[in-house]
């Protein structure tokens, strides 16, 4: 019995290490679910999978005679809730979209609990290396990957004020933007003429000259540039 102690202890710590070095990485990042919200998804995922694992411990053995438990059913249960808790990080503001990555990383987290719940210990270490890798040095590699940065924009003047589009687009393509998507709106019963586009660039650094550009503008009533991104 103390064996089988030492192991469940195994188990249960091999899981807290690997869901806190994953959370840590989310923490010092600043995403919503970090550090501790890891640790507890992996170490209960652990935890779930010793009942079944161990269920000589607490199931009757007459009754184990006649039932049989299934350890992968107790994965699939764990892997369904983590679904919920995933889907409680991701936000969206407006047309943004923030969180997937976050919601990933708990997800693998979770899997990499139940691997650590079975005594699995060579994938815990592969998959918490492999994951830490995805989120650490990925990001440096997307970072430098030539990618458009998207943002929508909206922009208000007075209906009498009203900026051409043609003006509008020339102003973006000037500041390194090009235009995905551009509608209409008037508003306040007549007064006020809306544009709002969605717009794209290779260089982040653009919308920081674009903001001052219109912020210039007279005629420029209102505007707001919102990233669309993770």
């Amino acid at each position: 019995m103390p064996n089988e102690y030492v192991r469940i202890t195994a188990h249960l710590v091999t899981a807290l290490v690997a869901g806190a070095l994953i959370g840590f990485e989310r923490s010092y990042h600043g995403r919503p679910a970090g550090f501790r919200t890891h640790t507890l998804v992996c170490l209960a995922s652990s935890a779930l999978m010793l009942v079944t694992i161990y269920q000589s411990q607490w199931f009757p053995q007459a009754a184990a005679e006649t039932v049989r438990m299934d350890p992968t059913r107790m994965a699939q249960g764990i892997m369904t809730g983590i679904g919920f808790l995933g889907a409680g990080v991701i936000m969206k503001e407006g047309l943004s979209i923030r969180g997937l990555t976050t919601a990933a990383s708990i997800w693998i987290t979770a899997a990499i609990g139940i691997l650590a719940g079975i005594g699995f210990y060579f994938p815990v270490v592969a998959a918490t290396a492999l994951t830490l890798a995805t989120l650490t040095a990925l990001r440096w590699v997307e970072a430098r990957m030539p990618t458009y940065y998207y943002a929508r924009l909206g922009v208000r003047f007075r209906r009498e004020a009203v900026m051409p589009d043609g003006e509008l687009r020339n102003v973006l393509s000037q500041e390194g933007f090009s235009v995905d998507k551009l509608s209409y709106r008037l508003e306040d019963e007549g007064r006020h003429f809306e544009y709002r586009a969605t717009i794209r660039t290779l260089d982040e650094g653009n919308v920081r000259r674009l903001v001052e550009r219109l912020r210039q503008a007279e005629s420029v009533l209102e505007f707001r540039v919102a990233p669309l991104g993770d």
